[in-house]
């Protein structure tokens, strides 16, 4: 049964991801008889599982060569994708990551109105690639995000996560755990990626959603960024910054997660279930036995949230050759919709589904499971930084961020800065 979740939005959960990495499979060919579908992927976590995907239906499709390009999240993937464009190397299926993306590229992008992968979406998981009632692009999952935390860390402190229900309950549980950081064996208690231009643009959704009434529409339209809700923004800041490994500013995702995280060396950092598959590469017991989710008290201490809904979407060029278009239109609902499909998305991909069709009690891992709960239990925000201005997050957000983090401005100056450039990039 269909059920809405979010406003606007919708429930269940599907794939996640992102990094760096490049790659192509068989060279296909002119003249060779072979329809050749390029894909551009932004989701290295689940690099390697989409490459099995590709190869299982190319073994079933002869004629088809997909060749798979990933490059990593953030400014980095939206330049090469751009430069595809500009150098008439477009791919025909590529991700769209919210509505700015879909009206950017609207002129080259498929009404997937007709495929079967968008009839059995969600209610709601379309909106995020819908322009003017047409949808463009099929959602590639849900993902959740928020503090994720190792239990286990938390359990040695003798912090009970379950008795968190404020800001200052994690105030406290921070500085418990800070108090015994020795003992424990960690470098420090957070392991935020202040060189992540996605990591901070994903943790100012806590605080830009609730101010735009939790609603993709309004995120979209809105010419205004006023920080309503910047004080408690503030406050977890200089809390993050404060108990951090340093510095902040040189931590990437490589070394969050897959160094420090995974080795009991932080107990907190800012990421989604999207990095179960990273985590189970490494350690398969740490996401089933130790991995966590914590939700932030933003506009009020009476309910925390994390955010959570269908994070990017599968675009397809119309203005490729219509057997490219066909085919593409065929790769895409035969992973979501097909008996392989759906059981490789949930088993291997470690996504939550998006769309209707899938058993629920497949999902593996016990943080998936949390955040598909708090969307049922609607104790989840909309992805409404997905719909900044065009390069907000990147090339204003974040520098921004990243100065005052470092000290070299004030919150005020940062709100100010950030809030005018929002206005003049919309």
């Amino acid at each position: 049964m269909k059920k809405n979740v979010i406003k606007g939005l919708g429930t269940a959960l599907l794939l996640s991801g992102l990094l760096v990495g490049c790659s192509s499979n068989s060279s296909g060919g002119e003249g060779g008889g072979d329809v050749v579908v390029d894909v551009f992927n932004i989701k290295v976590e689940t690099k390697d599982q989409l490459e099995s995907m590709i190869e299982k239906y190319e073994s079933e499709n002869e004629n088809v060569d997909i060749r798979l390009t990933t490059v990593g999240g953030g400014q980095d993937a939206a330049s090469a994708l751009q430069a595809k464009f500009s150098s008439n190397e477009e791919p025909a299926i590529f991700l769209l990551g919210g509505l700015s993306d879909a009206e950017k590229y609207q002129k080259y992008l498929l009404d997937v109105s007709d495929m079967e992968s968008a009839k059995t979406a969600i209610d709601g998981t379309l909106q995020g690639s819908t322009i003017d009632g047409t949808p463009y692009g099929i959602p590639l999952n849900i993902e959740g995000f928020g503090w994720m935390i190792n239990k286990e860390i938390f359990k040695s402190a003798g912090v009970d996560p379950a008795s968190i229900a404020s800001y200052d309950d994690f105030v406290k549980a921070v500085e418990t755990i800070d108090s015994k950081k020795e003992e424990l064996g960690l470098e420090a208690v957070f392991g935020f990626s202040g060189k992540e231009d996605w990591v901070t643009s994903q943790f100012s959704n806590h605080f830009s959603a609730p101010e735009f009434e939790n609603d993709l529409n309004v995120a979209y339209e809105a010419t205004e960024l006023t920080y309503k809700y910047g004080d408690r923004m503030k406050e977890y800041t200089d809390l993050v910054n404060q108990y951090n490994v340093q510095p902040i500013l040189s931590l990437d995702y490589s070394k969050s997660v897959e160094e420090l995280f995974i080795n009991d060396k932080v107990a907190i950092i800012h990421q989604g279930n999207w990095i179960v598959p990273s985590l189970d590469s490494i350690d398969p017991t740490f996401s089933q036995e130790k991995l966590g989710i914590l939700p932030l008290y933003v506009s009020g201490d009476d309910e925390g949230f994390i955010s959570a809904g269908p994070s990017w979407f599968w675009g397809i060029n119309k203005e490729k050759d219509e057997k490219v278009v066909e085919t593409s239109k065929d790769f895409i609902d035969w992973m979501y919709t097909s008996d392989y499909g759906k059981q490789q998305i949930v088993e291997e991909f470690k996504y939550i589904p998006a769309h209707d069709g899938y058993d629920i009690a497949s999902i593996s891992d016990p943080v998936s499971k949390e955040v598909y709960q708090m969307l049922l239990d609607e104790k989840a925000r909309v992805w409404a930084h997905n719909q900044y201005p065009n390069g907000f997050g990147s090339t204003a957000f974040f520098p921004e961020y990243q100065k005052y983090l470092n000290g070299d401005i004030s919150w005020d100056d940062f709100t100010a800065t950030t809030g005018s450039k929002f206005t003049e990039m919309r």
